[in-house]
């Protein structure tokens, strides 16, 4: 027995001793058996499974997608087509004036311009007006349209049936005001973003209603501010008509005092309003100003011909005759200082040639003395002018003096005169202002573009109409499919039993059929052979010293394919040389014996209950038709299987049975709602879990896992059986298994070495070829979408 006083400590197992239940729960240690962390797998969004669901669900999919497409039809067939016109407005809003610093200032307009035109347009007192400009109340067809969405418009557009709407049962006012509010509920009016316009949108299931009723709300809007503004304009005229009358005549009387006031005095004003005697006094300030400036530019010249510089100055420069004999003076030099190379200063040419340059000097100079006299006079004039210009100055200032004593009423006259002058002027601009304004009729807004006849309906769409019902199918679809998975409780591929238990998948096993399943079993190239032997060897790799010499083969409930499995995993075994032992533990319902052809008269229960003689010991090990198989029975039916199979002579029995074989097999009962299988998982090595595909509940499952590893089993592992390989989704899914090799054992062989062409190969060969083919091409479609998997 085990000794269950180290249950609790995580020490690698003994041959014949079971795992402690530590070494799957303890804290430290969360890993399974083959190192793997399943309780650190990613959760996070996997876009191939996503792929992978709709593939599984593509039937429902395709189903709800056909759905949606046909009630977006119905949809847009219940719906009324609608027409829309579009007119743009544009708002000119004056700005507001406001006097600063005596000067007329404009304040920039804000939103509120803008929004307040928007809620003009959008009022009942506009579409009262749209309604009588167009007479829309007398006309059936806009009062009384079709419903929007009724079933009853698809035989309408169907049959192209329309209603005949009367409108006699109406009063006048009722007609009216039904047309208002069609006006204003399809109205749409916007404001275009960072611009004056607005956007006036009608809705109309007749086209001509709609760019009419559109570009009408624009006009009437017009007229209507234009109205009111002419309105405003003849009260105003009238008020400042009133003013200006009354202003003329205090300008008139203020003008008349100043003239008599001017004429008493003895002032003589110019035309422009100034006294003679300032008149005078800004006349010589001018004048005495430009003589200030010729004295001063002569006074300069003065200075530069006092300084020895007469001869740069720009008179003598520019003096024709001076030049010519400053050339010829520089010419005679020229002449002379070539000859001094050859001649003395003493020879009678060089003597002529000095006296010639001497003579011409003193003309030049002559010359320019004559200049700088002039300029001498000039300054001199300058001087005497603007001395002159002073002394009148001064008396012109003190006749002003004189003049300002009786200018002080004269001021005060002309400044009432001035005032009243520019009250009338102000008044009178505006009164042709107003006047002009109530002829042009200034309109306060623009149409930019005028709303023309829609050619197609804007609603309703088909395309939107269609995608609205597929996105929302596609949910319902998605929600079904949610609910579908929520409430499948049981396995349906390998990574749900991997992720559910934790436990590595040793093998999958497909789903034969139960009228084939002895076939295939004996067939050792089908493809469950090959699964078989597929986790035959995982099996041998499931520990460090390869399989385990006892192994429990269980699974949840009954009927998931157990005793199937330790029957094929016996012979499979055994071909390799194993001496193997398969022991039916089910005391309760027995199966192996059937498997094996053979009789259950003496077994297992026999031996535990010692009721065997020994010279029938012989006979309770069976061997089989194949070759190195025995097969130990469960033999009579016990009352009490439980204690057998817990007694010490179980545990002695199981000991040395795998020390004289190199592989004991125990087919034991289900584990749910029994305690066979805990117990029998405690004496064997190894346990493996064998779990149907889509028939066993998860919670089972795990119930039944927990159990074992409680009991202190060591599960190696579990063995998906009655996998639908064959099924689309699954085998696009889950690239597992490749079997099809090993069913085309009818197709020709071919002799080893030659090298085929396909030209004188049977159809069933070529057919072959291709479908190798396909197979490889789907292995590598299947070995990418595994390295994406594994990525993710």
């Amino acid at each position: 027995m085990l000794d269950r006083s180290r249950q609790h400590q995580i020490t690698a197992p003994r041959p014949g001793q079971a795992l402690s239940s530590d070494l799957y729960y303890h804290g430290s240690q969360n890993h399974g058996p083959y190192g793997r962390d399943f309780a650190e797998q990613d959760q996070g969004f996997n876009p191939l499974k996503l792929l992978f669901y709709v593939v599984q669900y593509r039937w429902l999919i395709a189903m709800m997608m056909a759905a949606g497409l046909v009630a977006g039809v119905v949809v847009t067939m219940m719906q009324t087509p609608k027409y829309q016109a579009t007119t743009q407005l544009e708002v000119l809003v004056p700005s507001a004036k406001v006097f600063q610093d005596i000067e007329v200032v404009s304040e920039s307009s804000d939103i509120r311009a803008f929004q307040t035109a928007r809620e003009k347009l959008k009022s009942r007192a506009l579409a009262q007006r749209v309604v009588f400009q167009l007479g829309l109340s007398e006309k059936p067809d806009f009062l009384f349209p079709t419903p929007d969405f009724s079933i009853s418009n698809i035989f309408y557009r169907a049959f192209k049936i329309t209603k005949a709407p009367s409108i006699e049962e109406r009063t006048p006012e009722q007609r009216e005001a039904i047309a208002i509010k069609r006006v204003l509920d399809n109205l749409t009016v916007n404001l275009v973003t960072n611009t004056s316009l607005l956007s006036i949108t009608f809705l109309d299931q007749k086209p001509k209603y709609a760019s009419d009723v559109a570009n009408q709300i624009a006009q009437s809007y017009i007229d209507q501010r234009v109205d009111q503004t002419s309105a405003t304009s003849d009260l105003a005229r009238q008020f400042i008509q009133e003013q200006v009358s009354q202003v003329k005549q205090k300008l008139q009387k203020s003008e008349e005092e100043l003239v008599a006031y001017a004429r008493d005095a003895g002032i003589t004003i110019t035309g422009d309003d100034k006294s003679l005697i300032g008149s005078n006094i800004e006349a010589l300030n001018a004048a005495l100003q430009t003589a200030t400036q010729e004295r001063s530019d002569a006074g300069s010249v003065v200075d530069q011909i006092d300084k020895g510089r007469g001869g740069s100055l720009g008179p003598v420069l520019e003096s024709k005759g001076l030049q010519v004999l400053s050339d010829k003076v520089a010419d005679l030099n020229s002449q002379y200082q070539q000859k001094l190379g050859i001649l003395k200063p003493g020879f009678p040419e060089m003597q002529q040639l000095q006296s010639q340059i001497k003579e011409l000097q003193r003309v030049y100079g002559n010359g320019v003395l004559a200049i700088t006299d002039s300029l001498r006079l000039k300054y001199q004039q300058a001087q005497d002018k603007e001395a002159d210009l002073k002394d009148k100055l001064a008396d012109m200032e003190r006749q002003q003096v004189t003049f300002n004593d009786k200018n002080i009423r004269y001021t005060i006259l002309k400044r009432e005169v001035d005032s009243n002058r520019s009250q009338y002027d102000s008044l009178i601009a505006k009164l042709n202002e107003v006047g002009v304004s109530s002829e042009l009729k200034t309109q306060s807004a623009a149409i930019v573009d005028v709303a023309t006849q829609p050619t197609a309906p804007y609603s309703p769409r088909l395309s939107i109409n269609l995608a609205i019902a597929l996105a929302l199918f596609m949910a319902i679809s998605g929600s079904v499919i949610y609910v579908i998975e929520l409430l499948n409780n049981t396995f349906a591929n390998p990574e749900q039993v991997e992720k559910e238990l934790g436990l590595a998948m040793l093998g999958i096993l497909p789903h034969v059929d139960d009228r084939e399943l002895i076939a295939s079993i004996a067939n050792q190239k089908s493809g469950l052979s090959e699964a078989y032997r597929s986790l035959r060897t995982s099996l041998q790799f499931s520990g460090a010293e390869g399989a385990p010499r006892s192994l429990l083969i269980t699974s949840s409930d009954p009927a998931e394919g157990k005793s199937t499995t330790a029957f094929k995993l016996g012979q499979d075994f055994a071909a390799l040389g194993a001496r193997v032992l398969l022991v039916d533990g089910d005391l309760r319902k027995p199966n192996l014996h059937r498997l094996f052809g053979l009789d259950n008269t003496i077994g297992l229960s026999n031996l535990l209950t010692n009721t065997v003689r020994k010279e029938d010991l012989g006979s309770i090990f069976r061997s089989t038709k194949y070759p190195n198989v025995t097969v130990l029975t469960s033999g009579t039916t016990p009352p009490n299987p439980a204690d057998l199979l817990s007694s010490p002579r179980m545990a002695m029995i199981v000991a040395n049975l795998s020390k004289r074989y190199d592989l004991v097999i125990i087919d034991a009962p289900p584990i749910v709602g029994l305690s066979d299988a805990p117990i029998l998982s405690r004496l064997a090595e190894g346990t493996l879990m064998v779990i149907s595909t889509k028939q066993v509940a998860r919670k089972s499952a795990k119930t039944a896992l927990k159990r074992l590893r409680a009991a202190g089993a060591n599960v190696v592992g579990a063995a998906m059986s009655k996998f639908a390989v064959n099924k689309f989704d699954y085998n696009y899914a889950y690239k597992y298994m490749n079997y099809q090799y090993y069913n085309d054992s009818t197709s020709t062989p071919k002799l080893e070495g030659k090298v085929d062409d396909g030209a004188d190969q049977p159809a069933r060969a070529k057919s072959s070829t291709f479908r190798h083919l396909v197979r490889r091409i789907r292995s590598g479609v299947g070995g990418i979408v595994d390295r994406a998997k594994s990525t993710l």
